[in-house]
């Protein structure tokens, strides 16, 4: 049986790793939806396979669960986020995915790493 603090130690582990998934850039509308702050609109400047960036004008509340709304090269994605982090205008959420969602995010991941490594290599 697992103490409390293994089990601490187990849950800030795994956070560290999701933290610490490849981030690649992708500028697109977003929409989040608050229950405190209703609609908000922002930017998106980044995306992970667990989680994305958006520059937001009005203040959403850290650890607040939202409703993300942005557009993937598949389609449209509406998905329920966690806000994780605040610096400035810029805010972290962290993806709470359904499980036909996260093949979808892995995907455009896979193929914005192949497209900004591409563009990279032309760039030298």
């Amino acid at each position: 049986m697992q103490t409390d603090t293994q089990y601490a130690a187990e849950t800030l582990r795994t956070l560290a790793d999701d933290r610490w998934k490849p981030r690649f850039k992708m500028e697109t509308d977003i929409t989040i939806s608050s229950r405190t702050c209703g609609l908000l609109k922002g930017r998106t400047v980044d995306i992970s396979e667990s989680g994305i960036a958006a520059m937001l004008t009005i203040e959403a509340p850290l650890g607040e669960v939202v409703e993300l709304s942005f557009t993937l090269p598949d389609g449209p994605v509406t998905l329920g986020a966690t806000v994780r982090q605040k610096n400035a205008f810029r805010y972290g959420f962290e993806f709470v995915i359904p499980n036909g969602m996260s093949e979808t995010i892995r995907r455009t991941c896979r193929d914005l790493a192949v497209d900004q490594t591409l563009f990279a290599g032309l760039k030298t």
